[in-house]
């Protein structure tokens, strides 16, 4: 009998050896919340497509931070929900807007947590795009200054950092611009820079009133079919002074997220999108998969792939049995 081989079940035997080895870590500080806050209701809304998911009354704010804190998560993004849409979007930039007064609390109530704030108008239009529409056609450069101002007054109401999520051409520059010159230049930017036309989008669109109202996104968010086009984002971003770089979705995209993290030194962020969220919930519901295993499983795999945070709306399970293992 030979013995000319590697024996690397040797590192596998017990769970200490395989702790004690371990890559690959999950921590609740690296987990950023999904929060959405409604205008003008009086109690939280279930979110039928994503279990477990609130669009969150103003008025429950304090309930909703104290569990978060509690869990021991440290940063949340914030998405609006607002009563009244337009055109423009005009609320998504309004000093008195639902993200900019939940922001202002937050800040006030729980000071050391971290808040990003979504920058974009596609929740605050009644046409469900993310720019200004001339013509049929999103109109890129009138869309920059609607964001531009959004951005400012979010940093205005204590935001920590300005997550852009629109695609316009130039967004990070136009964005970073205009916070220098209102005094901002310390706030970074959290560049949602990859980002796919995806199918896996769905269940979001349900909790943040976002769906669009005729076509689709496809002229402005990216082929999923393209490898190349995200290095060119990427690229773009970065020299426009994008301080973290989001890939979005996740799950069917770690390979762009690998590219992205050996292609640039700025924090990488996963964006674990609703659609992918759902269908384990889905599954987990019917037994069809140990829910608590294959989040985990996921998670490691964005952590594996090259992020260094991940938007997920299983934060809070995930900290809960982070605690309890």
């Amino acid at each position: 009998m030979t013995n000319d081989f590697k024996r690397h079940r040797r590192l596998r035997q017990t769970p200490s050896i395989r702790s004690m080895i371990r890559e690959t870590h999950l921590n609740p500080e690296d987990f950023i919340f999904p929060l959405f806050v409604i205008e003008g209701a009086k109690d939280n809304n279930d979110v039928r497509s994503m279990p477990g998911v609130y669009q969150v009354a103003y008025d429950n704010l304090k309930e909703e931070i104290d569990e978060i804190v509690g869990l021991g998560l440290t940063s949340v993004i914030v998405f609006g929900v607002p009563e009244e849409k337009d055109p423009y979007g005009k609320e998504a930039y309004h000093d008195h807007g639902i993200v900019q007064e939940s922001i202002r609390f937050i800040k006030e109530y729980a000071p050391e947590l971290t808040v990003v704030a979504d920058t974009c108008l596609c929740q605050y239009t009644d046409h469900g795009h993310c720019g200004v529409i001339r013509d049929g056609v999103i109109e890129n450069d009138m869309s920059l200054e609607l964001l531009a101002k959004t951005a400012v007054t979010q940093a205005k109401a204590g935001a920590d950092i300005i997550a852009p999520s629109n695609m316009m051409d130039g967004f990070v520059a136009y964005i970073r611009k205009a916070l220098d010159e209102e005094g901002y230049p310390n706030i970074p930017i959290m560049s949602y820079a990859v980002k796919y036309a995806s199918a896996f989008y769905g269940p979001f669109r349900d909790a943040a009133h976002s769906a669009p109202q005729f076509g689709d996104r496809k002229a402005y968010q990216m082929d999923p079919a393209n490898r190349l086009e995200a290095k060119r984002e990427v690229a773009s971003d970065l020299e426009e002074g994008a301080d973290f770089l989001i890939v979005k979705p996740a799950l069917s995209y770690l390979d762009i997220m690998r590219e992205t993290r050996d292609n640039s030194n700025v924090p990488i962020v996963a964006y674990n999108v609703s659609g992918e969220y759902s269908m384990i919930k889905a599954a987990a519901k019917e037994g069809w998969v140990d829910e608590k295993a294959i989040v985990t499983e996921k998670l490691l795999s964005m952590k594996r792939a090259g992020a260094d945070l991940i938007v997920t709306y299983h934060a809070k399970d995930m900290a809960r049995w982070l605690k309890e293992s």
